[in-house]
């Protein structure tokens, strides 16, 4: 018995031995996972995935160059370089608000309507009802807000799809500016004279050789706020998640329906500020104004960036996107081209941003 022991006990050293033998000039590495990100091209497009941002930036800040080499020193000019941002301020407003519902997969159509409705709604209160200019403020407010709440309610609680959400509330809301105002237009004369605070964001003040309005200033600090909101809290995170995955956020304790509420409320409100701010640009309310606002601002979103499939970008993209789309614009027209090259090209950067964002998917696929 202690024979077989012994024999068992020399039989399971000499494995052991035999083990180790093997064992040596074996490779020592546990696990080795391939670098997909190797390679030039592979690091380029790590890169664009990781900013999202970079890709509006390089195409903005090559515009810019281009349109220099071309025109000269007047595009240069402090007086040039601010009046594109004068003219995007609006576009930038509501591409904000664009910005917010496509990152959670959605798209809204009813931006501009919202916007119109909400200035209409200011002009109306003062005007025909003799309401205080800063009530009938807050209450253009309130109503960019319900409408972005109703848009919120039917896609977080309905669960109906957001194209066909917004599309029909964007008819609603077309049609009650133009029965709310009678078509008709509040003139810049008017407000000018009994209701200045319509057009605040009109004031322009000098920064060296810069004219600047209180509308662009508004629209800066607006992207930088937002920008800071959605990579530094939790509300921030929560947005992106429902747009990469609703369900796994919701299994990770996410609440889909108040995240998707609050990103429609925000947005409708922003929307009421463009209102605002688009009486400070054009100085007089119409319900014929700014109804192109929807498409512009998604134009801008996706040249900035921002998947359409939800849960990537950054809304400083946005604000890049509506600058390219600025600079195009006025570059043209010291150049003298027609105004559809304007539209010729922008479809052009359009497709082409998708195309880049479908490239840069495959990073994460």
């Amino acid at each position: 018995m202690h024979d077989c022991i012994h024999g068992g006990s020399m039989s399971a050293s000499q494995s052991g031995k035999d083990f180790e033998t093997g064992l040596e000039g074996a490779q020592e590495n546990v696990a080795e996972f391939e670098d997909t990100h190797k390679g030039f091209i592979g690091r380029i497009q790590h890169a664009l995935h990781v900013n999202p941002a970079l890709v509006p930036l390089i195409v903005l800040i090559t515009s810019v160059i281009l349109f220099g080499m071309l025109i000269g020193q007047r595009f240069f000019s402090p007086f040039a370089m601010t009046l594109i941002l004068q003219q995007v301020q609006i576009v930038g407003i509501v591409a904000a608000a664009q910005s917010l519902v496509i990152l959670t997969a959605g798209i809204d159509l009813s931006v501009g309507a919202i916007m119109v409705l909400s200035s209409v709604v200011m002009g109306q209160f003062v005007f025909r009802y003799g309401v205080p200019v800063e009530i009938a403020v807050l209450c253009g407010l309130a109503v960019g807000m319900a409408c972005g709440a109703i848009n919120g309610w039917l896609v977080a609680y309905m669960k109906l799809p957001p194209f066909i959400v917004t599309l029909g509330t964007w008819q609603i809301v077309i049609a009650a500016n133009f029965l709310y105002s009678a078509n008709e237009t509040i003139r810049s004369a008017d407000i000018e004279k009994s209701a200045p605070l319509l057009q605040i964001f009109g004031t322009k003040f000098k920064m060296g050789g810069a004219q600047l309005t209180l509308g662009v200033i508004f629209m800066l600090v607006l992207m930088v706020v937002l920008a800071y909101a959605l990579k530094q809290t939790a509300w921030g995170r929560h947005v992106y998640a429902v747009g990469d995955d609703p369900e796994a956020a919701e299994l990770a304790g996410v609440n889909v329906k108040k995240t998707l509420m609050s990103v429609y409320l925000i947005s409708g409100l922003i929307c009421a500020f463009a209102g605002w701010a688009m009486v400070g640009r054009i100085g007089s309310i119409s319900p014929t104004v700014g109804q192109l606002a929807n498409i512009e601002s998604i134009t801008a979103v996706v040249i900035g960036g921002i998947s359409l499939f939800g849960g990537r970008g950054s809304i400083l993209g946005a604000l890049f996107g509506a600058l390219i789309v600025g600079v195009f614009t006025l570059g043209l027209r010291l150049l003298g081209a027609d105004a559809q090259w304007t539209f010729l090209l922008i479809g052009l950067l359009i497709i082409a941003a998708v195309a880049v964002d479908q490239w840069i998917r495959k990073v994460s696929a």
